[in-house]
């Protein structure tokens, strides 16, 4: 039941992400002017280079993309970008139909900035339910796979190129808004892939430590673990404390330590993932055993 509640929410999720991202063209890209990077900049270098129409170049350049995603990332996300495939040209011949759509500002700087931001928001949302909107967004996805490139890197890196290629035809303030659009939406990417996976690492330096251990495993009900560090000055053994909270938890963490030990030395930092047991992976509870400490 709960598998098929999430290939469900996986579904929604890719139709919304390829609807935000169709309005985002159809009410800000065509009605402006203005010049992108993927499969659809890609043909536009390639017109102007060697003739090639642009519908033809789409026809034959997404199917190779598609099958490049079947084989280096499986069946199942082959399956789910068709939908961005058959869905996407849909919902955004809906959009263009809609009266009022195409005409929400004509101010290019405004345009860019509300594309980019919806850009990035529907690649994000698709992304993150395990598919793509096909084309160009498939090559940063093999990369992350392969070489843990992230995908929003990659995807500015080859969008930037291509803006790059359309310097030789398109005007140079197109193309400067074309770039300020690729970042607009690689930045609005990456926070939207990373949503919701950051979180905030905690490490303490206390005498207090195996009171600190108690309160973050029963009060907190996170893990933690010590870490045999030393001092500095005098090369005094001295166990560290590390754990991993939500930004929610923190500031009750910060004052359950205060309590224990105002002197107690905090170091606060933002992680940007974390994966395991407590955050990707369900909790499980073990009876502590006698006499020995959790590190």
């Amino acid at each position: 039941m709960n598998n098929w509640k999430k290939q469900l929410g996986d579904l929604l999720a890719i139709l919304l992400g390829n609807a935000v991202y169709a309005l985002a063209v159809a009410a800000f890209i065509l009605p402006n002017g203005l010049i992108t990077g993927g499969s659809t900049g890609l043909a536009l270098v390639a017109r102007q280079l060697w003739g090639v129409p642009v519908e033809t170049f789409v026809a034959c350049f997404n199917p190779l993309m598609f099958l490049l995603g079947l084989a280096a990332l499986g069946r199942r996300f082959a399956l789910t970008t068709l939908v961005s495939s058959f869905w996407y040209p849909l919902i955004f011949g809906f959009f263009q139909r809609i009266p009022g759509v195409p005409f929400l500002t004509q101010d290019k700087l405004l345009a860019v900035v509300c594309a980019g931001g919806m850009i990035g928001l529907g690649i994000g949302i698709v992304i993150r339910a395990g598919a793509s909107t096909g084309g160009m967004d498939i090559p940063p996805l093999v990369l992350q796979k392969k070489l843990g490139i992230p995908v929003s890197v990659s995807i500015y890196v080859f969008d930037f190129a291509i803006l790059l290629g359309q310097m030789l035809f398109a005007r140079r303030e197109e193309v400067l808004y074309g770039i300020l659009l690729v970042l607009v939406y690689s930045l609005v990417l990456d926070k939207v892939l990373m949503l919701g996976a950051s979180r905030t690492q905690v490490k303490v330096v206390t005498a207090c430590y195996q009171e600190v251990r108690e309160q973050i495993l029963h009060r907190l009900d996170r893990g933690c673990t010590l870490i045999q560090a030393e001092t500095g000055l005098c090369h005094n053994p001295w166990p560290m404390v590390l754990t991993v909270v939500s930004g929610r938890e923190l500031p009750r963490l910060t004052r359950l330590i205060q309590e224990l030990d105002p002197d107690a030395f905090l170091v606060v930092s933002r992680v940007s993932e974390v994966r395991g047991r407590g955050f990707t992976l369900g909790k499980v509870y073990q009876a502590e055993p006698e006499g020995k400490d959790d590190v």
